[in-house]
């Protein structure tokens, strides 16, 4: 099964998420790719998405999920407790929709932005797909 996380690479909320996910994937289920590079930029075309999204998404099997949607679902593949999160989608997507779009409209002035998308560590860059 072929699992790609595109993230905001200049996110730091989100770049520290793609750490947090690579911790607690040790089978490596998921691939990343930054929204802004060149591999991102194809496969948001690919899947008739907006090139200019900056929500979190998850491709599997060619199926899209976006926002809530998807880091639920990454989360019922990490090892440990994070599994349980995933019960919240149960919950309708606009809901848990409307608490993601605060913090995704917020992440920067509560996170901060970079000048660039983050350089994986030597042990993770067989994971990085740009």
């Amino acid at each position: 099964m072929k699992r790609i996380i595109l993230f905001d690479g200049v996110c730091n909320l989100c770049n520290s998420s793609v750490q947090f996910i690579l911790k607690r994937d040790p089978n490596g289920n998921y691939k990343f790719a930054s929204l802004q590079g060149d591999c991102g930029q194809m496969l948001l075309k690919k899947h008739g998405l907006n090139t200019n999204l900056t929500s979190f998404v998850l491709i599997e099997d060619e199926k899209v999920y976006v926002k809530s949607s998807a880091a639920l679902r990454v989360c019922s593949k990490l090892v440990g407790a994070w599994k349980m999160l995933s019960i919240f989608q149960i919950l309708p997507p606009f809901f848990r929709d409307l608490i993601y779009d605060v913090v995704a409209t917020n992440r920067y002035k509560w996170f901060g932005k970079r000048d660039s998308c983050m350089l994986p560590l030597p042990e993770w860059k067989q994971r990085f797909l740009d």
